[in-house]
Formats: C-alpha cells, sequence, structure tokens
C-alpha cells in the first residue's frame, strides 16, 4: 500500500471508508436499473413507442462513456473528491428534472444529464488503485462492486414495485432521496487519495503513450468491454423478454430480473476472497468461461423447445457470476499497467465498457419482437461473452510471452 493513513469513517483527511467507495459505486448502478420495470408505463405516460422509450437506457450509457472519458484524467490532474462531489450534485438536479419532465424529449435530456453520477463508478475504483497494489486493489474492487450488484438485484424489485403501485416517478424520488444522502456522506468521509498529480494536463498528456502503447492495458479493455457488454444487452432486451415472451407482470419481472445482479453479487464476493491468491489472470479467465457456458446453456434449452422464464433469466445468473469474477480483476488489470494514471485508465477503460455496452444495449432492443421469440438477445450475450473469453486468453498469451522474455533477457545476462 501506498503511504496513505488508514482510512477512518467520516473522518476526511483520511482515506476513504469501503463503504463510501461501495455506496458510490452503487447508486449509478441503480440509477440505470431501478426504472426499467416501468418502461411499459412510461411508454404510455409519454405516448411514445417502446423502442424510443428504451433510448432512456442507451442514451444513459452513451453519455456514461462520454464522460468517463473526461473524468478520469481531470480526476488525475485535479483530484478525486471535487469530482465526485460536484457530480453528485449535478446528479440530483437531473434527477428532479426526469420527475417534472412534461414531454420524452425533455426526459431524455435529463436522463442523459443524470449520466453524471458515473463518476463514483470512475473514480472509487481509480481510488482504490491509489491505495493498494494489483492484487489487493482487485479485492477491495471486488468488495466495492458488491454494491453494483445488490443495487441492481434489489433496485428493479424495488422499481417494479413502486411502478405498480405509485407510478414511474417513485423510482427517481427514491434515487433523490439516495443522492441526497449520499452527497453528505461524501463531504464527511470522502479524503483525497491522489498524492501524485501532474503538474499541468501538458505535462499530464506527454505520459499517456505510456499507457496507450500497452497491449495488456487494450486486452484488459476488450476483456471487461465484451464482459459487461453482455450484460448491458441483458438491461436493453431483458424487460422486452419478460413481458412480451414470458407475460410477467412489473413486479414478478423485478424478481426475476435480480436473478443476473444476485450471480454477480457471488461473483464479487468470490473475487474480493481470491483474487489475491490465485492472481487477476486466472480469475478472469473463469469468469469468462463461466458467463460463455451460462449463455450457452440457455440457447441449447430454446432450442430444444424449454421455455420458462429460468431458462433464460436462470442461465443469466451465470453471467453474473462471470462477471462478478472478470470485472473487479480485468479492472485492477488495467489499472495496474500505469498506476500513476489510474483516474485515466479507469476513464478511457470504463468508456470502452459503456461503449460496447451502449451499443448491445440499442441493437438488443431493436431486434427483439414478439414474433422474434428471447433468441437474438441470447446470441447477442453469448457471441460478447464469447469475446471476452477471447481477449482474456490475448491477455495472458501476452503476459506470458512478456514474462519468458524477461527470464530469457535475465539468463543472457
Amino acid at each position: 500500500m501506498n503511504n496513505f493513513k488508514k482510512a477512518q469513517f467520516l473522518n476526511r483527511s483520511s482515506p476513504p471508508h469501503v463503504l463510501t467507495l461501495a455506496f458510490l459505486a452503487a447508486l449509478p448502478a441503480v440509477s440505470m436499473s431501478i426504472f426499467l420495470p416501468s418502461l411499459p408505463a412510461m411508454t404510455e405516460h409519454f405516448e411514445t413507442e417502446y423502442g424510443i422509450m428504451q433510448l432512456s437506457v442507451a442514451v444513459y450509457l452513451f453519455t456514461n462513456g462520454i464522460l468517463q472519458i473526461i473524468l478520469g484524467p481531470l480526476s488525475d490532474r485535479y483530484g478525486r473528491r471535487p469530482l465526485i462531489i460536484s457530480s453528485i450534485l449535478l446528479f440530483l438536479v437531473a434527477t428532479a428534472g426526469c420527475i417534472f419532465s412534461p414531454t420524452i424529449e425533455i426526459f431524455l435530456a435529463f436522463r442523459m444529464a443524470q449520466a453524471v453520477i458515473v463518476a463514483g463508478i470512475v473514480l472509487s475504483r481509480a481510488a482504490v488503485r491509489d491505495m493498494y497494489p494489483p492484487a489487493q486493489a482487485a479485492s477491495m474492487i471486488g468488495y466495492i462492486t458488491m454494491g453494483m450488484a445488490v443495487a441492481p438485484m434489489f433496485g428493479p424489485a424495488i422499481g417494479g414495485y413502486l411502478a405498480q403501485f405509485y407510478g414511474w416517478q417513485a423510482s427517481f424520488v427514491l434515487l433523490l432521496v439516495f443522492g441526497v444522502l449520499l452527497f453528505f456522506l461524501c463531504l464527511a468521509d470522502l479524503g483525497e487519495t491522489t498524492t501524485q498529480r501532474p503538474s499541468s494536463f501538458k505535462a499530464q498528456f506527454r505520459e499517456y503513450p505510456e499507457l496507450f502503447v500497452s497491449r495488456r492495458f487494450w486486452g484488459y479493455c476488450a476483456t471487461a468491454g465484451f464482459s459487461s457488454g453482455a450484460f448491458f444487452a441483458y438491461l436493453g432486451g431483458a424487460p422486452i423478454v419478460g413481458t412480451v415472451v414470458f407475460g410477467l407482470e412489473p413486479a414478478e419481472l423485478g424478481v426475476f430480473f435480480g436473478f443476473i445482479a444476485l450471480g454477480f453479487l457471488v461473483g464479487n464476493f468470490m473475487s474480493a476472497r481470491f483474487s489475491v491468491r490465485f492472481g487477476t489472470n486466472q480469475m478472469v479467465l473463469a469468469g469468462a468461461l463461466i458467463a460463455t457456458t451460462g449463455m450457452a446453456i440457455s440457447l441449447c434449452a430454446f432450442l430444444a423447445g424449454i421455455f420458462h422464464p429460468l431458462t433464460f433469466f436462470g442461465m443469466c445468473s451465470l453471467v453474473g457470476v462471470g462477471n462478478g469474477l472478470t470485472l473487479p480483476n480485468a479492472t485492477a488489470g488495467m489499472l495496474s499497467v500505469r498506476p500513476h494514471l489510474a483516474g485515466s485508465a479507469s476513464g478511457v477503460g470504463g468508456a470502452i465498457m459503456i461503449g460496447v455496452g451502449s451499443g448491445l444495449s440499442a441493437l438488443s432492443g431493436s431486434l427483439l419482437t414478439p414474433e422474434s421469440g428471447p433468441y437474438p438477445l441470447v446470441i447477442i450475450m453469448l457471441t460478447s461473452s464469447a469475446f471476452s473469453l477471447v481477449a482474456t486468453l490475448y491477455v495472458i498469451h501476452v503476459a506470458t510471452t512478456a514474462r519468458m522474455r524477461a527470464e530469457s533477457v535475465a539468463k543472457d545476462a
């Protein structure tokens, strides 16, 4: 660990407590998913088409990706704390705008603005890498992203209940309350973690080639991007699969929707416990294999004529387990290539994850129809998970080649 004082809860002169970082990662996750069971009701409220309403997911993810590219370098230059505090304030304004939007166009604009809360994910990861070496960082990121798992596990279920009994706006009211509570928590506990900052943006940009020429960095980015791509495709397509294919009510959909998050929680817990013991690459490989296997089983079951919610949502829980193993370790890997650029690496890597995710989310929503059944979504998720496995094997190949070269040089010396 670097020369940091031990984290003391509610003491902003010390590094942030792991609970604060977990809550920071959780709010963007719950903001992404809590309203999904409300999409059919929101489509009726705004008198639009489901495909247009589903853009509330895609535009949120797209804006997330753009903001991550900006927020990461800014945090390397100015620190993690001021950007997080400012982002939460902007999120509160945007959430209030969503609640009172009179038209779908205005709602989508405020929905895009809500994406600023992605700072909680980007900068909590960077703060962890500021504080810990790679293997331990993967373990701590596993604990933190358990908050990202718990949020969508319970968020859609809560959102479905709120939509059914209090209307779609209730989910955004709850987000507003959470945002206010998080703001005061960060004011009290979020100490700064960056100790080495470039003297200027020019000096910072001069260091970027170190990061961008690294094959390991891009390999980890691809692994994380395709792994999360399967999840984001699920976000875009699972609501229509649940309602149209299986005829689920909003509250039922909320329960089934949380299966993938339950798997993600299990995977993150395993990452937190075992990453130091087995190493990041082995954990990433195990995760990619589990996710790919889960969707292959789901596709085979549908082809065999087994149509049941568990055939899809149950197997998606394995995608959650796989992502829970892959993402913390791939993230720690990409942040460890050049630790002094952890914020920039987190931003670029996060932007790639969101970029792949937003594209697959929009694709799954556009291809799913009552006639198509679940097949387009299952195939997209299977393909994305398989590409993540290929990228993982590439990273392992690069690492093995580099180690063999170093050993050869050492012998020659």
